[in-house]
């Protein structure tokens, strides 16, 4: 396994508990430390953070230098997990272990509550996707500033978390011990035991949602589009409908849609009014349509077209 190392105490304490286990001989691991260049100095913090890796016997240490499109916080991830892939691919390694504590996970909540964007985003972060494994997510930040106090690692502290003009940051310096003031303690472990009961909602809802999804789901000439029963969509409770629409939007190559495009393709689906085009991102659209050849197969559909799509001539009847 790899630990991808910031040099800060969360993921310095991860490493030193790795090497205890590897001491034991219960694992094999090593290191990726991902040097974004944003920050004067960010080799300076790699290098010392590299030495100590190696000084609790990871191996291979790497270091990679990456350089971000951009400056904000998206593009930036982006660059290191491309840095995690290669690198998974280099050591032949079977996992990245990441430092996110419970602190970084009662953040996600709030900032997916504040967004307002349905159950998934209250999940916040998983222990586990893909070869991501985030083993301290029931650790507090206090506890791995303790560990490295212990092992007597220097762990960085990086000075942009300290900038409240960015969001992630007013919530963790001010939202929080406001929310904390008012409510009383423990509000961060409660709110990590929200991600964690509303994730297993969300996987059971996405799991049914790609169920009835493929039952409903018609054959359909255009490769960019999706012919939804009409009939069917109807008989959904709401709350798979909204999932079953916004899954078919993006099967077509199009953006996720937000709340306001979704309650309009509900409306669609529901009758009265215009049979459409309902405009997404993306340039795709949506339509309510009997589509059909023969009068035996003429069936009422949601028909989903995603950018570039052309549909068949005479196969559409609004």
């Amino acid at each position: 396994m790899l630990i991808g190392c910031s040099g800060g105490a969360d993921s310095l304490a991860l490493a030193a508990a790795a090497s205890f286990l590897a001491a034991k001989q219960q694992l094999r691991v090593g290191a990726i430390i991902v040097d974004h260049g944003l920050q004067t100095g960010s080799a300076d913090v790699a290098h010392t953070a590299a030495n100590q890796l190696r000084g609790l016997g990871l191996e291979p240490v790497l270091v990679r230098r990456v350089a971000p499109a951009g400056t904000t916080e998206a593009e930036a991830r982006s660059a290191r997990y491309a840095a995690f892939e290669q690198a998974l691919a280099d050591t032949g390694a079977t996992a990245v272990l990441l430092g996110h504590t419970l602190d970084d996970q009662a953040e996600q909540v709030l900032l997916g509550l504040a967004r307002g964007s349905g159950t998934r985003s209250l999940a916040g972060m998983p222990a586990a996707r893909g070869p991501y494994v985030r083993p301290l997510l029931g650790l507090r930040r206090a506890d791995t500033e303790a560990i490295c106090a212990h092992e007597g690692l220097d762990y960085w502290v990086d000075p942009t978390n300290a900038d409240t003009s960015l969001l992630r940051n007013r919530v963790r310096h001010e939202l929080l011990p406001l929310l904390e003031d008012a409510l009383g303690p423990g509000l961060a472990e409660a709110l990590a035991r929200t991600a964690t009961l509303t994730r297993r909602d969300a996987d059971h809802l996405e799991a049914e949602t790609a169920e009835v999804a493929a039952r409903i789901e018609l054959p359909c000439p255009d490769p960019s589009g999706v012919l939804l029963d009409l009939s069917l969509l109807r008989g959904l409770d709401p709350a798979l409908l909204g999932r079953v629409l916004r899954a078919a939007v993006v099967h077509c190559g199009a953006p996720a849609p937000g709340f306001e495009r979704v309650a309009a393709l509900e409306k669609l689906v529901g009758g009265g009014g215009s049979a459409g085009p309902i405009q997404l991102d993306g340039h795709a659209e949506a339509r309510r349509h009997r589509a059909g050849t023969h009068p035996e197969t003429v069936r009422a559909v949601i028909a989903i077209t995603g950018p570039g799509s052309a549909p068949t001539p005479g196969l559409w009847q609004s």
